[in-house]
């Protein structure tokens, strides 16, 4: 019978060097890591079952781990890939009105509080507050 610490620290070369061959996003890796500290943890515990219970949960909780603090944090869109709208019925200064965007209808503010954007006028979209696009004529990023 094999000792239960070689076997384990075997598994954990396999799982590590399958990552380099078969790449998982560390998913393997992770699982060779677990079964490394299994490993450490056979020498006081040479219970098989015990072990691989162990290494279930090491497994799953250090890939858990792994998608937390490797996977890169998603920039959410806070509008879609266009950017353009239009006014539907103008937008006086400092108060909300209705622009057009992506196809809906959707409530707007002009980012400058002192400007009225006339209807139909173009606009870009600056933010998204809630469920307000906050917005400002074409006109005025537009370079000459």
């Amino acid at each position: 019978m094999i000792n239960p610490t070689l076997f384990w620290i075997i598994v954990a070369g396999i799982l590590c060097s399958m990552e380099f061959v078969f790449p998982t996003a560390f998913v393997s890796f992770m699982m060779g890591i677990a079964a490394f500290l299994v490993a450490i943890v056979s020498l006081f515990l040479p219970q098989y079952t015990l072990l691989i219970g162990l290494w279930l949960i090491f497994s799953t909780g250090l890939t858990i781990l792994s998608r937390r603090l490797f996977t890169p944090k998603r920039k959410i869109s806070i509008t879609g890939d266009d950017l353009e709208a239009t006014a539907i019925g103008g937008i006086p200064a400092g108060s909300a009105g209705r622009v057009l965007y992506e196809g809906n209808s959707w409530r707007a503010k002009c980012a400058d509080e002192t400007r009225d954007i006339a209807p139909n006028e173009p606009v870009f979209v600056v933010r998204k507050q809630g469920n307000t696009l906050i917005v400002l004529p074409s006109k005025m990023l537009e370079r000459d």
